[in-house]
């Protein structure tokens, strides 16, 4: 790739089931330098570019040959290293009494750089759900027994085979930036969990949310977050799109009120993607999908659209201009929509069909930049320059 100009350059990270591209863009995010494919062949969960340095990126990767790994890049890409210490489960010594079953680590899902304050940390969540931390910037990675050997969190995990596509996952792990200590992840299925002290203990926080009907909204195991996101300009509130809808935190409350049933009837509140605005904490976007008994994982109808609200979910307004209006029976994963921070912040995402849009102005025109991509997985987005 060409190093960064004097003016912003718009970093898109692509990851799919068959490899990953990264894209440079033009501040009007009207012309495009492609670069990739990137592990061809291989799945791609997450690619994340490294905010502290800018130029770090890693590379959650499930390849054929070496397994689920994690690969780093220290030149924005030009070249690639596998991890020396990729995440792996700690396995119980032999013949040690009430041990919980040993695991194995299907693939890294989700990745979080650490706190400002922490270079070289980062945290990975994996598919079955576990979670780890790198502190010396991927290179190494260990597990953190308090989640993955915690026996009252693994029961909430519930089966392996839990019908979660792909399998389930620990995601959306949440670092706040004014503490380094204050965590907060979720886990498919499992519920959503917070930490005051850097990992050492977890707590849930499930009160208020909906699970499906018939089963038991007290049994964590039966909860299901799909996103979770915190509001950089009020960090005290968190949004979520979850598998029974859409709901707002406002610490230091503790339940969750659900603002998704102010979207249209006709289109409802389930989903899997969730975007916040970067400096307005009223503003937000969800992807919903046709969430209906058989849940096809479709868009409503094969009209595919964003919903934003610009008042913390009181309200909320479709996106479409520039979209399909029929007959476009795509959707929209977890990690693949999100929102550059320039000031006037355009939104990304990447479709299980292998388009890449991005929606101008805040989602209000939408444009394809490529298509014929495999099935976008993840899409980040870093402003560099």
């Amino acid at each position: 790739m060409n190093a960064p100009t004097e003016s912003p350059t718009v970093l898109l990270m692509v990851a799919t089931r068959k490899g990953a591209w990264l894209l440079q863009g033009d501040p009007q995010r009207q012309r495009w330098q492609v670069d990739g494919p990137h592990f061809l062949g291989h799945t791609v969960s997450h690619l994340v570019l490294d905010p502290r340095d800018g130029r770090t990126l890693l590379a959650a990767v499930r390849t054929g040959h070496l397994g689920p790994t994690i690969f780093r890049s220290t030149d924005a890409g030009q070249s690639w290293k596998e991890a020396t210490q990729p995440p792996a489960f700690a396995q119980p010594a032999p013949g040690t009494p009430d041990a919980l079953p040993g695991r194995s680590v299907n693939h890294t899902f989700w990745l979080t750089p650490g706190h400002t304050s922490e270079p070289g940390r980062w945290y990975a969540g994996t598919s079955p759900q576990g979670l780890f931390r790198s502190d010396d910037g991927g290179e190494h990675w260990t597990p953190l027994p308090s989640v993955n050997d915690n026996a009252t969190l693994r029961a909430a995990m519930g089966s392996e085979q839990d019908g979660t596509p792909d399998g389930p996952k620990l995601h959306s792990l949440i670092v706040d930036p004014r503490d380094p200590a204050h965590l907060v992840f979720g886990m498919s299925g499992g519920g959503v969990h917070e930490s005051r002290d850097a990992g050492q203990t977890w707590a849930p926080l499930i009160d208020g949310l909906q699970v499906v009907d018939g089963f038991d909204p007290t049994d964590i195991s039966c909860h299901d977050p799909h996103c979770l996101r915190l509001c950089p300009t009020m960090p005290d509130r968190l949004y979520q799109q979850n598998h029974c809808g859409i709901y707002r935190l406002d610490r230091p409350g503790t339940t969750w009120q659900r603002i998704g049933r102010a979207m249209p009837p006709e289109v409802g509140d389930i989903g899997f993607t969730m975007v916040v605005h970067p400096r307005d904490a009223h503003t937000a976007w969800v992807f919903p999908m046709d969430g209906t008994d058989v849940w096809p994982r479709t868009s409503p109808a094969g009209r595919p659209a964003a919903y934003v609200t610009h008042d913390a979910g009181a309200s909320w307004q479709r996106q479409d201009q520039g979209l399909p209006t029929e007959q476009a029976w795509w959707t929209i994963k977890r990690q693949a929509m999100c929102i550059d921070t320039l000031p006037a912040p355009a939104l990304y995402l990447g479709t299980t069909s292998g388009e890449l849009w991005v929606g101008h102005d805040g989602g209000t025109r939408w444009e394809n930049i490529t298509r014929h991509l495999p099935e976008i997985y993840a899409v980040e987005v870093a402003v560099l320059g």
